[in-house]
């Protein structure tokens, strides 16, 4: 299966990020807008850049803007080309389906785990997640949809309290979020997206190991049909 194609009618230049984070590095800061440029296709697959270029672009050194590429290039979501360039990584629902695999084991040990190790304020933090789920399905704003879901994942990394499952799950976000970006208009169901992403925080939230699993899985169940759709919907 080839990868698959993005019109050039949505690689558009989305709204700038959230603030800069309390005690953000530079390099966090290249880190945090590029990954949210390429999710959103501001940076479009394909697409070739540079360092002085991006450098220019967002004001940050080429240092900084360098090691975030190299971590980009990690999670395969870009491509560094010696003498070449950086080129933005292609998309391919093979990839994605492999990467599922990964995720639902991943994940639902996590959920299950950061149940029972969140302390109060990252439970907080969840609901509040959840809460603000709700009111970006109401107003279908994809944008802040895919900033929670950001949030969602790093709180319950945070909370699991395992660099292990940190490093693996840092691999498939950026990844699974963009090809959610691409597919969602023709595939998607927003509301049903975010219910299932709000039920994970809430149960993660309320200290309920089986329950968050569970609600792990459902929303892994809805994510992994929503990739098959996106063939159909293709076709």
């Amino acid at each position: 299966m080839p990868d698959t194609a993005v019109s050039p009618r949505r690689a558009v230049r989305r709204r700038p990020s959230s603030g800069e984070a309390a005690g953000e590095t530079l390099t966090e800061r290249a880190y945090r807008v590029l990954e949210e440029e390429i999710v959103t296709l501001a940076l479009a697959p394909g697409e070739v850049v540079s360092e002085a270029l991006l450098s220019d672009r967002l004001r940050i050194g080429r240092t900084p803007i360098r090691e975030a590429l190299q971590r980009l290039a990690r999670e395969r979501l870009v491509r560094i080309m010696p003498r070449r360039g950086i080129v933005v990584a292609g998309v391919d629902v093979r990839e994605q389906l492999r990467l599922l695999e990964v995720r639902r084991e991943v994940e639902r040990l996590m959920a299950r785990t950061a149940a029972r190790r969140a302390d109060a304020a990252q439970r907080d933090r969840l609901r509040a997640v959840a809460d603000a789920m709700d009111r970006a399905a109401a107003d279908g704003d994809e944008t802040a949809f895919l900033r929670l879901d950001r949030e969602l994942n790093l709180l319950v990394v945070e909370a699991t309290r395992n660099e292990f499952a940190a490093a693996a799950m840092a691999l498939v976000h950026g990844l699974s979020r963009r090809f959610w970006f691409i597919h969602w208009r023709q595939s998607a169901d927003l509301p049903e997206a975010a219910r299932a992403h709000a039920a994970l925080a809430r149960a993660v939230a309320e200290g309920q190991p089986e329950p968050a699993a569970a609600a792990s899985d459902r929303l892994l169940d809805y994510i992994e049909a929503f990739t098959r759709a996106t063939v159909s919907a293709g076709a």
